[in-house]
C-alpha cells in the first residue's frame, strides 16, 4: 500500500485523497493480475493467484474491468490528474513490454534494467506522489521526483528479497526472478564479479526450475562477492536523492522512506 501511504502523507486533508487512493490501488491490482498471467505465477501474497485459480482469460478480463473503472473514476476528479495517471499506465505497460523483451536473454545492461523498473514499477508510485501534490496545490516536481526515486528503490529492494528471503516470508516463491527470465540487479552484479566457469553455470540456470542445491550455490556466491551490499548502495543512492528534494516539514515522507529501508534490510 505504498502508493496510498504517499497520498495520505502528502494530502491528508484533501477531500479527494481517499478516492485517489482507491483509483491507484485499482490500477495497481489490475497490473498485478496481468503481470501474473505474463509470468505464469501461481502465488500472489501467499495465496493462489487469480490466473492459477480461475484461468488466464478471467484474470485478464478482471484486470481490464479494474482499469476501466479506475479511468472512469479519475475522469470525475480533475483532467490534470487524469493525464498523469494515464501517462503512468502507459509507462507501466511499456515497462512490462521491456521486461518481456529483456527476459529473452540474460540481460547485463544495468541501465536498461533500471529504465525498465522506472517504467514498470516506479511510474505509478511517482504518479501517486505527483497527484497528491496537485491536490494540495503544489505543482512543482518535488513530489514527482520523490515518487520516482522511492519507486525505483522499492523495486530494487524487492529484487534483493527474492534472493535473500524464503517463500513463507515473501508470500511467493523465492528465487522466482531467475526462473522467470528476470536478470535483476543482484544477478547482473553477481555475473560481472564471477569467473568464466561460474558465469557459464549461472547462465545455465537462467529460466530453469532451481533445485535446493542450485539455490544454495547462488546464495553462496552472492555472499562470497558481497552482492547484497553492492545492490544496497544503489538503493541508498535513490533514497538519498528522494530525501534531498524534501523540505523540513515533509517528515512523514522521510519516515515512509526510512520504514521501507529498515523493514527490509
Amino acid at each position: 500500500m505504498l502508493r496510498s501511504k504517499l497520498v495520505f502523507a502528502i494530502a491528508p486533508d484533501s477531500a479527494y485523497s481517499v478516492k485517489l487512493c482507491a483509483i491507484i490501488e485499482l490500477i495497481h491490482f489490475a497490473s498485478l493480475l496481468h503481470d501474473d498471467v505474463i509470468d505464469d505465477s501461481t502465488l500472489r501474497r501467499g495465496k493462489i493467484s487469480i490466473n492459477a485459480k480461475y484461468g488466464n482469460k478471467n484474470a485478464i478480463m478482471l484486470g481490464d474491468i479494474l482499469y476501466s473503472k479506475a479511468f472512469y473514476e479519475i475522469s470525475t476528479i480533475d483532467s490534470n490528474l487524469s493525464k498523469i495517471i494515464a501517462d503512468s499506465v502507459l509507462k507501466l505497460s511499456l515497462g512490462e513490454l521491456e521486461d518481456v523483451e529483456l527476459s529473452l536473454s540474460f540481460n547485463l545492461d544495468e541501465n536498461k534494467y533500471l529504465k525498465m523498473i522506472e517504467y514498470k514499477t516506479a511510474a505509478l508510485i511517482e504518479a501517486s506522489s505527483q497527484c497528491a501534490g496537485i491536490l494540495i496545490g503544489d505543482n512543482s516536481d518535488k513530489y514527482k521526483i520523490y515518487g520516482n526515486c522511492i519507486g525505483i528503490a522499492f523495486q530494487i529492494i524487492d529484487d534483493i528479497l527474492d534472493v535473500t528471503y524464503n517463500d513463507d516470508t515473501l508470500g511467493k516463491n523465492s528465487f522466482s526472478d531467475l526462473k522467470e527470465g528476470k536478470a535483476t540487479l543482484p544477478y547482473i552484479y553477481l555475473y560481472k564479479k564471477m569467473n568464466k566457469q561460474d558465469q557459464d553455470l549461472l547462465l545455465s540456470l537462467f529460466k530453469k526450475e532451481l533445485d535446493s542445491k542450485e539455490i544454495s550455490w547462488i546464495k553462496q556466491k552472492i555472499q562470497q562477492y558481497s552482492i547484497i551490499n553492492d545492490v544496497k548502495e544503489v538503493v541508498k543512492k535513490y533514497a538519498n536523492k528522494a530525501l534531498s528534494v524534501l523540505e523540513s516539514q515533509d517528515l512523514q515522507l522521510e519516515l515512509i522512506m526510512k520504514d521501507m529501508l529498515d523493514r527490509n534490510f
